[in-house]
């Protein structure tokens, strides 16, 4: 680890643009009732107190924000001294977490500039490699930012944000937007720019690439050409990153509601690889096709899910972001080594996954799961006997049903498969028992029909 003032360049002591309560759209009929409480006690008590980043950006977009964050002048245990419900959380920026339920304000203390430990007033020296007091940043040999617990003034802390339309605070003082770098015209022209130095910003934290790619997805909107235009080049940064974030990462790019253009734009900057490589792998070597047809119904899919408030689990993104890996190796392990079709799913499985977690975390919970979709697969081509009633009472058929559907949309399943399965999830106990016995060769009776044998020559048929 290392100290460094050269993070990056401080920014003039502009004043800011701000934006009176008559020019903009934001009414506190729109805030969550404990973000509000947050921000008045907070001024109450003596402190600077405003809503800031996405919950603000959305307002003003007209949107329903997801969650609001609040920044502040007060320090973390400040703030917790003012709140029983709270509690301090992380080590690489220290955060403190009011809680209503299950409701979580997030309330961060005003940033200050990277900048020698020695220039910062009452700072301490480092003791030891990992050691970050307050008044100090590290950042390692790669202009990666591991520990910041620096405190400044909102001016400082609006040119550490990443991104000008993040930027943007809501004074609960005089309900007025605050605007320090332009936030406000980009936010208009539709527009993703990162605050600073683009290449810096990335070396400081390369997530900010995925949150580029993020952003623009959901919200429709470009992405500066300068903002855009290293993001190729550092890519390969994102390998440092610890799998557990990226596994975050993942579930914030593709469970937003904007998936399939997520995954468009990732594919388009070569990031993709980054997260899923072995899916990349196949997506570079498709076959009629597949799997990009697939991915892409099936991300369309999960849009729709989230749009109509309807359930979208990670399992089920896993397993389809992974099927293109694990039906490749399935079906090599079939031809080279002559196993059995489940067998060599449940082989295939095991690899993908094992691979897969060196790149992106994948919490045990959802393995299980993953494996069971794919594995039932087969399942639904045995239409015979009583199996697809077996079949409809697996725990994880629905999932699986689901999964299916979609491979045959993408035509990797016979249409008369696929056809058949939603007549049998449609119909009555007495049509099920007549599609089990068409299926069957039965009669409706249960009774199996005989087949007629041919007569033998020169005589009658045989009884």
């Amino acid at each position: 680890m290392t100290e460094t003032g050269q993070a990056q360049a401080r920014p003039r002591p502009d004043a800011p643009r701000i934006i009176p309560r008559a020019e903009h759209n934001i009414s506190r009929a729109d805030i969550s009732k404990n973000a509000l409480k947050v921000l008045y006690r907070l001024r109450k008590a003596g402190y600077q107190a405003y809503l800031v980043g996405g919950g603000v950006r959305d307002l003003l977009l007209g949107r329903e924000p997801k969650d609001f964050d609040v920044a502040t002048d007060a320090r973390p245990e400040e703030v917790r001294a003012l709140f029983r419900n709270c509690r301090l959380i992380g080590r690489r920026f220290r955060l403190a977490h009011v809680h209503f339920g299950p409701e979580i304000i997030e309330v961060a203390t005003f940033r200050a500039i990277p900048r020698l430990a020695g220039e910062v007033e009452g700072a301490e020296p480092a003791e030891g490699r990992g050691a970050a007091p307050e008044g100090e940043i590290l950042i390692d040999e790669e202009g990666r930012i591991v520990r910041d617990n620096v405190y400044g003034t909102i001016e400082e802390d609006a040119w550490r944000r990443d991104f000008t339309v993040n930027a943007l605070y809501y004074n609960i003082a005089d309900f007025s937007v605050l605007d320090y770098v332009g936030g406000m015209e980009d936010l208009r022209a539709g527009l993703v720019r990162l605050i600073g130095d683009p290449e810096q910003r990335y070396r400081e934290d390369p997530v900010r690439m995925l949150r580029a790619v993020r952003f623009a997805a959901k919200l429709g909107f470009r992405i500066d050409p300068a903002t855009a235009a290293p993001i190729r080049r550092l890519g390969h940064l994102l390998e440092d990153i610890p799998p557990a974030r990226l596994f975050e990462e993942v579930l914030k790019l593709f469970l937003g509601g904007a998936a399939v253009a997520t995954f468009e734009l990732l594919r388009h900057y070569d990031l993709f690889r980054y997260l899923f490589p072995a899916t990349d792998a196949v997506l570079a070597d498709e076959e009629d096709g597949f799997p990009h047809t697939f991915v892409l119904k099936a991300l369309a899919n999960t849009d729709a899910r989230i749009a109509e408030g309807k359930p979208v689990t990670p399992a089920f993104l896993y397993a389809v972001l992974l099927w293109g890996p694990v039906r490749r190796r399935a079906r090599e392990r079939v031809e080279a080594k002559g196993a059995g079709e489940v067998e060599a799913l449940h082989r295939a499985a095991s690899e993908a996954m094992a691979e897969q977690i060196r790149h992106t975390a994948l919490p045990k919970r959802f393995r299980a799961p993953m494996r069971e979709i794919w594995t039932l697969q087969p399942r639904f081509e045995a239409r015979r006997g009583r199996r697809p009633l077996r079949l409809r009472v697996h725990p994880r058929y629905r999932a699986a049903y689901d999964f299916m559907l979609l491979r045959a949309e993408a035509g990797e399943v016979e249409a008369e498969t696929a056809e058949w399965w939603h007549r049998f999830e449609a119909a009555s106990e007495d049509e099920r028992e007549r599609m089990l016995a068409e299926a069957g060769g039965r009669r409706a009776g249960g009774r199996r029909r005989r087949r007629r044998r041919p007569a033998p020559a020169g005589g009658d048929a045989a009884p």
